[in-house]
């Protein structure tokens, strides 16, 4: 068969698929493709992502190489509506078009809404939002952590709200707080706080705010990351999220320890106001000092009125001072008494203990006991003799015990005359007389104690009577007057004319009658006495 004859220019597979590549390329470097992600199974072994975008009606393949997806600041997810930018190209080896894509964005609000509200719940079931985990602010923090950008005017705010209730130490971590980095700085500011070491060369925050102004979700979105509501759900440092305005609601005010509806409101609670401590301290400082005098002055009502309940302590040793009192003026005279009866007692001892008597009644003790043993002997002997005689078996036992008893009695008679002794009875003597000796010293000291004490009662009492006496009165120029019988005369009707009265005056006593009413005589006027006025004299 013959070929028919053509002009048309051969290319083989390659050489198609490369004029392809190239004229795709050229016409679509540049484009934003809207579309439903599908097909997202997270990175591949290589670090590239690939997924299909598509719509209702067509599908194109996407593919993210590994060195563009860790820039990106929104990552694909499965069903989510996006915007994606980039160039189309071809795949040879397959004959098939792909996006290669730079930038990824939510196709909207709504997306971004929907993106959220699936990423809550999926954190909500983990339990990062229970109420439990949540743990109260310290109340007055001494480092307060800042973790916000360090140019806008939210540090501005907090530091000047800070100082102005109550001043405090405050570190401040500078972060993006929007864009592609925004996530990750935050993250590692609250990881870096959470490793310092407590008591280390920079002090550890006892709090943390996390703080930014308002904005779109846009620009609030890279608090609502993953990875950021996870890093405050882990800190081990109370956090106070203030991102936004009151209207404005991130992740993060879920996860954290309390959510402040602005920056300046994040301020106060972290504080309380120094003032109102101060006058609080003072209130309670002052209810503290009354209470504790009511208290005292509770105790010191209770106290008198159990005093006023006790007997006064003269009362209590009234009756032991008047026994006292009683045995020691009988002391005195049973201390006499005793000496004296003491002595009687020697006086007629002593008569009877001389040498001589002594002697005498020895003598005739000892010539009594020797008439006595010899009567024994005489009647002992007696006895053996008769039961020799009778040939008594206890003739030999009696004479035995007989010899025994005189023995001992002989030896007792012998230990009890050293002490019948004159020498032996004057050191009894001795010894009584050293017993009597100090008991007489002291019987003379109290004796001349107790005269002391009467003589100085007996002169007290002497000048009390002399002051109280009215002859003190007579010395001052007074009289007592009295009646012939002797009785005191105390007024003017006591008397008439011609009774007999005794007038006694300081030197001595004189004898008067009463002659009738007093003329008073008048002092005669001397010539050179110019004075009107009379004497009354």
């Amino acid at each position: 068969m013959v070929e028919p004859l053509s002009n048309a220019a051969e290319y083989s597979v390659s050489e198609i698929a490369q004029a392809v590549k190239r004229t795709v390329e050229d016409e679509f470097g540049h484009v934003r493709v809207r579309g439903e992600i599908s097909g997202f199974r997270g990175q591949h072994s290589s670090g590239h992502a690939y997924f299909t975008l598509k719509d209702d009606s067509a599908a194109i393949d996407a593919v993210v190489w590994k060195g563009n997806y860790a820039k990106l600041s929104f990552k694909p997810q499965e069903g989510l509506e996006v915007i994606a930018t980039g160039r189309l190209t071809t795949f040879p080896r397959s004959s098939k078009y792909q996006i290669v894509i730079d930038n990824i964005e939510p196709a909207g609000a709504g997306a971004l809404m929907a993106l959220l509200e699936e990423r809550k719940r999926k954190l909500q079931a983990e339990g990062l939002f229970a109420r439990e985990r949540k743990r109260p602010l310290p109340y007055l923090p001494r480092v307060i952590g800042v973790i916000t950008s360090p140019t806008g005017a939210v540090i501005r705010d907090i530091l000047h709200r800070l100082a102005d209730r109550f001043p405090s130490h405050v570190l401040v971590w500078p972060v993006r707080v929007q864009g592609d980095t925004c996530a990750a700085e935050v993250v590692n500011a609250i990881e870096g706080f959470n490793a310092m070491a407590p008591g280390g060369a920079m002090p550890r925050p006892d709090l943390l705010i996390v703080a930014r102004g308002g904005g779109s979700i846009e620009d609030l979105w890279g608090f609502n990351e993953e990875s950021v509501v996870r890093a405050v759900a882990g800190s081990g440092i109370p956090i106070i999220s203030a991102v936004g305005h009151e209207t404005d609601t991130t992740l993060i005010d879920f996860a954290s320890d309390m959510r402040a509806p602005t920056p300046t409101a994040a301020a106060e609670a972290a504080v309380p106001v120094r003032v109102e401590l101060i006058g609080y301290v003072d209130d309670l400082g002052s209810r503290q000092r009354q209470g504790a005098r009511r208290v005292a002055a509770s105790a010191r009502d209770r106290l008198r009125a159990a005093v006023a309940g006790l007997p006064r302590p003269s009362d209590l040793v009234a009756l032991q001072r008047q026994q006292l009192d009683h045995a020691a003026s009988n002391l005195l005279g049973n201390l006499r008494h005793s000496v004296q009866s003491l002595r009687v007692r020697y006086s007629r001892t002593d008569s009877k203990l001389t040498p001589r008597l002594l002697q005498g009644q020895r003598q005739e003790a000892a010539e009594r006991l020797r008439n006595m043993s010899l009567r024994a002997e005489a009647g002992l002997a007696k006895t053996v003799d008769r039961a020799r005689l009778t040939h008594d078996p206890r003739a030999a036992r009696l004479s035995t015990a007989m010899t025994r008893l005189v023995e001992r009695k002989q030896s007792q008679l012998a230990g009890a005359a050293p002490k019948l002794s004159p020498a032996a009875l004057v050191v009894e003597l001795r010894h009584a007389r050293s017993l009597l000796t100090p008991l007489a010293g002291r019987l003379r000291a109290g004796m001349a104690l107790s005269m002391a004490e009467n003589r100085a009662a007996l002169s007290q009492s002497g000048k009390l009577l002399a002051s109280l006496s009215y002859r003190s009165v007579l010395a001052r120029g007074y009289a007592v007057i009295k009646d012939a019988e002797g009785n005191l005369v105390q007024e003017k009707a006591a008397l008439s004319p011609g009774d007999l009265v005794a007038i006694e005056f300081a030197d001595g006593a004189i004898a008067a009658s009463i002659a009738g009413s007093p003329v008073i005589k008048k002092k005669p006027r001397s010539q050179g006495d110019d004075n009107t006025q009379e004497s009354l004299f």
